[in-house]
């Protein structure tokens, strides 16, 4: 019987999995959108709700539990300064998943998971979001190294 079991065992041992959905919910925050399997991102969706959940409490004691839950205090910070101010009227359903058909390789269905609202920029950046000051820094940059070489 399979009564007060949750979630799918994806074929891993627990260790395993646990390490993966820590993995997948890292490249999310990160990234804000990332392509998986299907039955991974199903999984991965109630994980990643409750850890935004944990992170518009915003005091110490969930940010903890944040840091033990992702292990990354950069992505902690992000969630719990950007992304709790972001989904502040939301009462549940930060993200949504899409399918997007099936992998070439081995006909697996897959399936883009995304952060409902999600910011456009985050996407392949590796620390956070573009900030106004981070352009402003590259453009002083790139204007001191000209004067430099002229």
């Amino acid at each position: 019987m399979k009564h007060r079991l949750k979630g799918k065992k994806l074929n891993r041992t627990s260790s395993h999995r646990k390490a993966l959905l820590k993995n997948l919910s890292q490249a999310l925050l990160k990234h804000e959108q990332i392509v998986t399997t299907l039955i991974k991102a199903k999984t991965l969706k109630p994980y990643i709700d409750k850890l935004i959940t944990i992170g518009k409490k915003g005091s110490l004691h969930s940010r903890r539990q944040a840091i033990t839950k992702i292990g990354n205090e950069k992505l902690v910070q992000k969630l719990m300064d950007i992304l709790a101010k972001r989904y502040k009227d939301r009462s549940g359903g930060y993200s949504r998943i899409v399918k997007a058909g099936y992998r070439y390789g081995d006909s697996a269905p897959m399936a883009v998971i995304e952060l409902v609202e999600r910011d456009e920029s985050a996407k392949g950046l590796d620390s956070g979001p573009v900030t106004e000051k981070k352009i402003k820094d590259e453009e002083n940059k790139d204007i001191v190294e000209q004067k430099q070489a002229g």
